[in-house]
Parts: C-alpha cells; sequence; structure tokens
C-alpha cells in the first residue's frame, strides 16, 4: 500500500453533523472514530462536552463547527461560540466565512471575522479550519474570477491566522435552473489550487465527496492532510482488506 493505515486514518475528521444526528446516533459516531483511530470527530457545538467525555484516552480529538453550515452568524457570536466549544473540550475549531461578505467583496470584513475565530481558538491551545464552501464561489465574485477569488480567500486566511483552509461543509447545496439542487464539495482542481495558493504553514482539508479509499488517497496526493468524511468505517476497512490480500 502506498500509505499506512495510521497515515490515512490520521488524516479523517469523522463527520457527525447530519440535522437530524440523534444523541445516540452521535455516540455511536463517537466510538467508531475510536474505534479505527482517526484524527478527530467535527460536531456541532452543543456536543462537544458529551463527545469529550466519550473520547477521553482515545487519541480522537473533539472538533467543532461554528458558523455551521452558512457563516452568517455575526464575528462576536462566532467568537463567542468558538470560545464556549474550546471551554467544553474543543481542541479543532471548523469555522465557516461570511460568504455573502465575501462575495462583496467586503476583504476586511471577512479577514477580522477569521481572526476573530482564531485568535479566540488559539488562547485556548485550539487549531481552526477556515471554510469557503467552493461550491457557491465557482462564479467568483467581487470583479474575480472563480480560481483567483479563492486564491485571494487562501491569503486572507493565512494573514487572519489560520492552521487549515477547507473546500466546504458539505452541506453547500447550490440550486440550478431547473430547481434542483446539487453538490461537488472537494475536487482535485481545488485541492490543488488551495495547496499552491496558502502559505506553507497553513494546511488543506477536503470535506464533501471522498466516499472511498481511493478518493482519500487522491486528496492526500493533492496535499491535504485532514479529510471530512461520514464514510470512515468503509475507507478504512476497504485499506484492510487490501492490506491482506495475497500478493
Amino acid at each position: 500500500m502506498k500509505y499506512t493505515y495510521d497515515q490515512l486514518a490520521q488524516m479523517i475528521d469523522h463527520s457527525l453533523l447530519h440535522p437530524t444526528m440523534t444523541d445516540q446516533e452521535l455516540e455511536d459516531g463517537c466510538r467508531v472514530a475510536a474505534r479505527y483511530g482517526v484524527a478527530s470527530v467535527c460536531i456541532k457545538p452543543y456536543a462537544v462536552q458529551r463527545a469529550a467525555g466519550l473520547l477521553k484516552g482515545s487519541g480522537v480529538r473533539v472538533g467543532a463547527v461554528i458558523g455551521f453550515p452558512h457563516g452568517n452568524s455575526a464575528t462576536e457570536a462566532k467568537r463567542h461560540e468558538t470560545g464556549l466549544a474550546c471551554r467544553d473540550g474543543a481542541v479543532e475549531i471548523d469555522m465557516v466565512i461570511n460568504i455573502g461578505k465575501a462575495l462583496s467583496g467586503d476583504w476586511d470584513y471577512v479577514e477580522g471575522d477569521i481572526r476573530a475565530v482564531c485568535d479566540e481558538a488559539h488562547q485556548h491551545g485550539a487549531k481552526v479550519k477556515v471554510i469557503f464552501e467552493n461550491d457557491y464561489l465557482t462564479k467568483g465574485g467581487a470583479g474575480l474570477g472563480g480560481d483567483d477569488f479563492k486564491r485571494r480567500l487562501c491569503q486572507i486566511a493565512g494573514r487572519a491566522g489560520a492552521d487549515w483552509v477547507k473546500t466546504s461543509t458539505g452541506y453547500g447545496f447550490v440550486k440550478g435552473a431547473d430547481g434542483r439542487y446539487s453538490y461537488q464539495g472537494a475536487t482535485e482542481h481545488d485541492l490543488a489550487l488551495m495547496r499552491a495558493s496558502c502559505p506553507p504553514q497553513v494546511q488543506v482539508k477536503a470535506a464533501g465527496g471522498v466516499r472511498d479509499l481511493d478518493g482519500l488517497i487522491r486528496v492526500r496526493d493533492l496535499g491535504a492532510t485532514r479529510c471530512g468524511t461520514t464514510a470512515t468505517a468503509a475507507i478504512l476497512d476497504e485499506y484492510r482488506r487490501r492490506e491482506a490480500a495475497p500478493r
């Protein structure tokens, strides 16, 4: 195998964010994360304290989403939500930028919004992943094409103190002219672009659309160090099957 089990498992942020997720499903998901030895669980803020208790001693980090999924909370609300999550046991924060402000070209607002969350999280020893929601950015905005727009966001996130930039929430559904909703999530093009556009200290996280082992390997090959997925068990079970197959 090209990568070890631990190298791939430690890329995975096991996503427990579905709107209908019950308390039992959350607890079961935390146990899956511990059993497979992934990097973290990515969960809603109200669940941080419970997850931290369940995962204590497992080596699995607790991560919380902030301003999720649309990034529209006021900056002070995002900062406060971050502080609460960190005090409850979160050591990683996945925040959504204010997408409308970015598309309006209000770069100072966007940078200040990110910096407020980063500063609060870093005071608690937590790290921050900044979510762009690339499905909403394909046409660009503020006088920039899509790729240049994403490059600009990478630069801003780096200046504001981000530890990662992240492609998507997993819930950025775009309504088409026919009224149907579509979603791409992490594309190879965007991952390569984001890795090339970030300063070296800023890592890249893929989210949305990575559902199998080959997809996770492609993400790693493109330079991403984390990947949000709900398909943890399927991905890592497939690794074990391939590992055990006769050569």
